[in-house]
């Protein structure tokens, strides 16, 4: 059994859904699949994200990282005031709480502006006003922040597909992928699923299907691990909004920090560990294909090297959580240890270059008849749907002949 279509989206996360979202949106004529592995949608990386909406502060001027945040983010308010999603703006502050954090945080501060960002440099007393509980020197207090939940707006998504006529297929997993001259056809558990176009919005396994497709890319995805803790209901007064330290610039990550979810929960963290499976979530987890293709790739040990005193300290505070509640103290002296129970995980796909660098931005490489999208962790969910409308404007135009056979 062989099923066409205009365009194929291997990936039921919400970059996968913005994308069929979007192709429907400027073709609706068009046949539009995505498959997902999963037996649910936004399983992965969208099940299990912060919920942050970011603003775009942190990533380089022109990047595509700040330009589809600041894009993104307001297609996004848009989507769910149309679909009566709740979101709420609640602004965050990035908080420095030691001398020498200061000019990083002016640094910071000019990064925004030049990103268009609506913030301000604050005082001690005015972080107080926002933050009660907070302590710090001096803050950057991020107004176009803002919290909600993606599980629901990748389900609003998946909804209007299906709506306007496009198939998702749970349960489905790519194996392989033959690609002619006319059309690309992707085999799953024996059924065909034949498209002009392919889009590879895999997360955590883009890379490989971009390698069963044939592709020579130069990176592979290395999974990171970012465990969290939640405060206790009674401790939830002591977060307000988004309270984030000053970022290290030479280290990936943004540090632990407090979210406050859009249920009213409180989650803390994450920390960033070398995850031993794709989508590891506990510590236990382990996979030794994942496992051993990340430690015999040179280009692991090349960035394990050049970060091990970070990583190192990563690591202490994954196994100590007396060192985790003393890095959370520097943002809020009062919590304490037993204000905090475990919190669900989450795993960060990152691409890492056969060069040993991380891949700073978002990763989208073209082929005649597919789009692979390489490199799309946060704030992949906020800019969703600008990612989606990129690629819905770099695709041909639908063609709705029929494919006679794979012609190689």
């Amino acid at each position: 059994m062989t099923i066409q279509y205009d365009y194929l989206i291997i990936g039921g996360g919400i970059v996968g859904l913005s994308t069929g979202y979007s192709l429907l949106q400027k073709y609706p004529a068009a046949k539009v699949a995505i498959l997902e592995k999963e037996p649910v949608l936004a399983f992965h990386q969208t099940g299990h994200n912060s919920g942050v909406i970011h603003s775009g502060i942190y990533y380089k001027p022109g990047s595509l990282k700040a330009r589809f945040s600041r894009e993104g983010g307001e297609l996004l308010r848009a989507f769910c005031t149309q679909h009566e999603i709740p979101y709420e703006m609640c602004g965050k502050v990035i908080v420095a709480t030691e001398q020498s954090e200061l000019p990083l945080l002016q640094n910071l501060y000019n990064r925004g502006r030049e990103n268009g960002i609506s913030l301000s440099l604050i005082n001690q007393e005015q972080l107080r006003e926002i933050e009660p509980h907070a302590s710090g020197l001096q803050a950057i207090h991020v107004k176009d922040a803002g919290i909600v939940n993606y599980k629901q707006v990748a389900q609003a998504f998946a909804k209007v597909i299906q709506e306007k006529g496009g198939d998702i297929f749970l349960g489905t997993k790519a194996e392989q992928i033959n690609e002619g001259t006319d059309a690309i056809e992707v085999e799953c558990s024996g059924k065909i699923y034949r498209t002009r176009y392919l889009i590879n919005c895999a997360g955590l396994h883009c890379d490989r299907i971009a390698a069963i497709q044939g592709l020579q890319t130069k990176m592979k995805i290395v999974p990171f691990r970012g465990e969290y803790y939640e405060l206790k209901p009674e401790k939830q007064y002591l977060v307000k909004h988004l309270i984030y330290p000053v970022p290290n610039p030479h280290f990936p990550f943004l540090g632990v920090h407090f979210t406050r979810m859009i249920d009213g929960h409180v989650h803390a963290g994450p920390n960033a560990v070398l995850s031993l499976k794709r989508e590891g979530y506990r510590k236990t987890d382990f996979d030794w294909k994942d496992f051993t293709e990340v430690m015999m790739y040179p280009a692991f040990w090349k960035i394990a090297r050049q970060n091990l005193g970070e990583g190192w300290k990563e690591i202490v505070r994954s196994f100590s959580k007396t060192v985790f509640v003393r890095s959370l103290q520097r943002l809020i002296p009062e919590v304490q240890a037993e204000d905090l129970v475990p919190s669900e995980n989450g795993v960060r796909a990152q691409a890492l270059t056969h060069d040993g660098k991380l891949v700073d931005d978002f990763l989208i490489v073209s082929s005649k008849r597919s789009i692979h999208i390489l490199n799309a962790p946060s704030p992949a969910a906020t800019a969703s749907l600008s990612i989606g409308r990129s690629i819905a404007g770099q695709v041909p135009e639908p063609n709705h002949a029929p494919i006679l056979q794979l012609t190689r």
